[in-house]
Formats: C-alpha cells, structure tokens, sequence
C-alpha cells in the first residue's frame, strides 16, 4: 500500500497545487454539460463519481439532474417519505 502514498503527503501544499476557489465555484454554476459529450456525463462507479467543475463534468446541472431522476424513480416506484 505505501507504493500508492504520494510523496506529498503530509506536507503543506505548494500554492501551484492548490485550486483557485472562486474560479472553480463560476465553472460549478456557470458551465453547461452537453449531454452528447460522454466525457461531460455523470458516470459512477464502485468508487463514486470523480468528475469535475473545471472539466464540466460535474456541476450544478449534474446535480439537479441526479435529483430529479432520484425523484422520478421514487414516484414511479410510489415511495414516499423522507
């Protein structure tokens, strides 16, 4: 498992590394996913989802579309409650 440990770790993070916040939070709100673009789509796994705002491939959009889809299912389903 040390193999997979990156050299980093544990020590403070060089400002190169870091991400620049509020130009992450504008590609979150601002960026539109095409649905055509595979690369753009919410794809999950055993791991979860890794996708990205800066990529488009994980914003707000993403997450109203997971929602409703989570909503529709239950209402055809007839599950209701929290």
């Amino acid at each position: 498992m040390a193999a997979n440990i990156d050299p980093r770790a544990g020590q403070i993070a060089d400002p190169h590394h870091l991400i620049d916040v509020s130009r992450l939070v504008t590609a979150y709100f601002a960026a539109k996913p095409d649905p055509a673009e595979p690369s753009q789509r919410v794809a999950f796994g055993t791991s979860g989802h890794r996708g990205s705002a800066f990529d488009t491939a994980f914003n707000e959009n993403h997450i109203l579309a997971t929602s409703q889809a989570i909503c529709d299912y239950r209402r055809a389903k007839g599950i209701d409650g929290p």
